[in-house]
């Protein structure tokens, strides 16, 4: 295996076969970034949502996808472009992934491109282990989706971070206050699968425990574009609290934990999830 690779797992516990589908996954989205930025991307776009919370700021849960808005509105932005620097850079690590386009609806704002690939000929690759064959029957193709909002509400503050593995590149993303606006408007304008998705909660108590404030004006902008504010009206740090806690008393809390437990460690942090937990939590904010 490449010995680049090995640095990489080295930073992971792997104690069953999910924290090593977990850390391929990672390690994959990590070869993505390095191909992006190699492309250029970053001068064009920034990235953000859970991923970029757990890759630059130590969220403590797995994220599936990777999330990028443009940093200027380019209605006629292509992803594809990119898509080749992603290609060579997984081929350059002995990945065999197939990498490809969704079709974008035309009143879309985002552009969305898909990874795919065999688990366990990758996890066989990562970890040399005969006896993972015989879970063969339980690994589904591994999935990693892209997706940039090419038309992004202004508002959004940045901050260029560098990584060192693969190998040194730079990546330009939202700041804390920003990451946490996103989140936010996840919870109040996000229904998935006709219920709030647990992944959105579990990053906001990440964001109230480590007294990150919020991009205010990012959070407006996204709101009013969402129609879930009027324009017109004044809005403040109060009346986004208030949205906040009447969402929060309409919430089926253990859907919202069923959605999170495959992505986290400590599934017991989760026992106090309550309309009146989140309720209290967010006067801190």
């Amino acid at each position: 295996m490449n010995n680049i690779i090995e640095q990489m797992l080295s930073h992971y516990e792997i104690n069953n076969t999910n924290d090593e589908i977990n850390a391929l996954k990672e390690i994959i989205q990590e070869l993505v970034l390095e191909g992006l930025a190699r492309g250029g991307f970053f001068n064009k776009a920034a990235f953000y949502g859970g991923t970029a919370l757990r890759i630059f700021y130590n969220l403590d849960r797995f994220s599936e996808d990777l999330d990028f808005a443009l940093i200027e509105a380019d209605k006629n932005f292509k992803l594809d472009k990119y898509l080749n620097y992603i290609e060579k850079e997984l081929k350059a690590y002995g990945l065999n992934l197939e990498v490809s386009t969704k079709e974008k609806n035309k009143d879309s704002n985002i552009t969305s491109a898909f990874l795919k690939g065999d688990t366990l000929e990758h996890i066989l690759k990562f970890f040399p282990n005969e006896g993972n064959q015989q879970f063969n029957h339980m690994f589904k193709d591994i999935k990693i989706k892209l997706e940039v909002d090419i038309n992004p509400p202004p508002g959004a503050t940045y901050i260029d971070e560098y990584k060192l593995l693969p190998s040194p590149h730079q990546i330009k993303l939202y700041d804390k206050e920003s990451l946490l606006a996103g989140k936010i408007h996840a919870i109040l304008c996000r229904n998935w699968k006709t219920r709030t998705k647990g992944r959105d909660l579990y990053d906001y108590v990440f964001f109230i425990a480590n007294n990150v404030k919020v991009n205010l004006e990012l959070i407006k902008n996204k709101l009013i574009n969402s129609n879930y504010i009027d324009s017109t009206k004044e809005f403040n740090i109060d009346n986004l609290k208030n949205l906040l806690i009447e969402k929060f008393k309409n919430i089926d809390y253990n859907e919202a934990k069923n959605d999170v437990i495959p992505f986290i460690t400590n599934v017991d942090s989760l026992n106090v999830w309550s309309s009146e937990f989140f309720i209290n939590i967010t006067s801190k904010l």
